[in-house]
């Protein structure tokens, strides 16, 4: 990949693709537009400016071979791993990096913008050992839709609280209080110290009871800078979501 100046930091991505998804098994190698859905993900991410490599950790050896066979690089991790981020922390004892970022390989459409925002943020503050993303809500509905994590953020613009709720809450009629709502967007970057200490961190209610591995970090006393993009997640969640994302390509909005 050529960069006009290299990067001040070696930034990897790393997708964690998984072949037995519960919704929709295989979904990593389902194709959308003549291309294994996990290519359109790793190729999207090379348009990314401060990125220094891409790497797939899958625990499936299809998903391994799909990804080297368009050129791209895999790692076999184990399978046992409960969430993405303790895949993401086992390549991390592996693989050096001053920052890993975690993209989720169900989102075909992932701005490389987005991915160079959050790294610009931990590239800036060396303090942050922690962001993510956010984008503003902009349709009323969503705001109640439980598949949509929303995200409270402090004046600094650390996350105070993620929920599928609907938060903030507002008691008062919308006339009376202007309050903007905030989706969370799930792609992650860390340093590596961070990384490393998540899987050793014991999850908790708010962990359990919303089933966001997120609230693990802020239960256990971290900081999350959430730093605001324009860009709204599209992800593959069902197979019916393909036709859609096709859909977005040959209209060539994204």
């Amino acid at each position: 990949m050529a960069h006009s100046s290299e990067p001040k930091a070696q930034v990897l991505v790393v997708i964690p693709a998984r072949h037995g998804s519960t919704r929709f098994p295989g979904k990593a190698l389902a194709p959308i537009a003549g291309k294994p859905m996990i290519q359109h993900v790793v190729e999207r991410i090379r348009g990314a400016r401060l990125v220094s490599g891409v790497l797939v950790a899958t625990d499936d050896a299809r998903i391994k071979k799909a990804v080297e066979g368009f050129g791209g690089e895999a790692m076999l991790t184990r399978a046992d791993h409960r969430t993405g981020t303790d895949r993401v922390a086992e390549v991390a004892v592996q693989r050096e990096a001053d920052i890993y970022v975690n993209v989720q390989g169900d989102e075909p459409l992932i701005d490389p913008g987005t991915i160079d925002a959050v790294a610009a943020a931990m590239i800036e503050d060396e303090s942050i050992r922690i962001a993510t993303a956010c984008a503003a809500i902009t349709q009323q509905n969503d705001i109640m839709d439980p598949h949509v994590t929303k995200v409270v953020r402090d004046f600094d613009g650390n996350a105070l609280y993620f929920s599928h709720a609907p938060i903030p809450w507002v008691r008062e009629s919308p006339e009376h209080v202007a309050v903007r709502h905030w989706k969370h967007l799930g792609l992650y970057a860390f340093r590596r110290d961070a990384l490393l200490e998540f899987p050793t961190l014991p999850p908790g209610d708010l962990e359990r009871a919303e089933q966001l591995e997120q609230l693990r970090w802020l239960e256990n006393g971290f900081r999350i800078e959430v730093v605001e993009t324009e860009y709204d997640a599209v992800s593959v969640d069902v197979p019916a979501d393909i036709e859609h994302v096709e859909k977005l390509l040959r209209e060539g909005s994204v």
